[in-house]
């Protein structure tokens, strides 16, 4: 198995030493000839999604990258990566996401709640957004202070927090479960 990462701005090096974890194969993608190596799987970071959203276009990954998704490919976004698979992005999910939803870097925080299928998971929060709503395709995994916060639609996976800033692996084997 090797799972790419968007490698555009944001935590991708956590994501990758998670993976490495797990044992689990990665690489960076920064540029379409990047992309264009085998995969099976996508993980968008955290980071800040303006900045993403004009980076992806710029290196002429947006297309590609929501085609992928759209075909089935494999895909977890986390923070920022979570506003990129919504409607006003790579319009891959049906979702509806609140940007900044937690406030400046001050609204930051850790809790621990429920993640469905796997139970109490820790989660870390940096300016971070929640899901307003979901569609009939999408399923609501986990709620804090009455505010979606994860979410998955067929094959994509996405969280509002950082799963990749604890020592706690079982949200990423989730994803990587679902990767099959």
């Amino acid at each position: 198995m090797r799972i790419a990462i968007l490698a555009l701005q944001g935590a991708f090096v956590e994501h990758q030493q998670m993976l490495s974890k797990l044992g689990i194969d990665s690489f960076l993608v920064r540029n379409l000839n990047d992309w264009s190596q085998p995969k099976d799987a996508l993980i968008i970071p955290g980071g800040e999604s303006t900045a993403m959203t004009r980076i992806i276009k710029d290196e002429e990954l947006y297309e590609p990258v929501r085609a992928a998704i759209l075909a089935g490919l494999p895909v977890f976004g986390t923070c920022a990566g979570l506003i990129m698979l919504d409607g006003d992005h790579l319009n891959t999910m049906d979702i509806k996401v609140k940007r900044n939803a937690y406030g400046r870097q001050l609204g930051s925080f850790e809790t621990t709640d429920t993640f469905e299928g796997i139970g109490e998971v820790p989660m870390t929060f940096i300016r971070a957004p929640y899901i307003e709503s979901v569609g009939e395709k999408a399923k609501i995994l986990s709620v804090v202070d009455n505010h979606i916060v994860a979410a998955r639609q067929d094959k994509q996976l996405v969280c509002a927090f950082h799963p990749e800033l604890t020592e706690d692996t079982r949200i990423h084997q989730y994803f990587i479960s679902m990767i099959g």
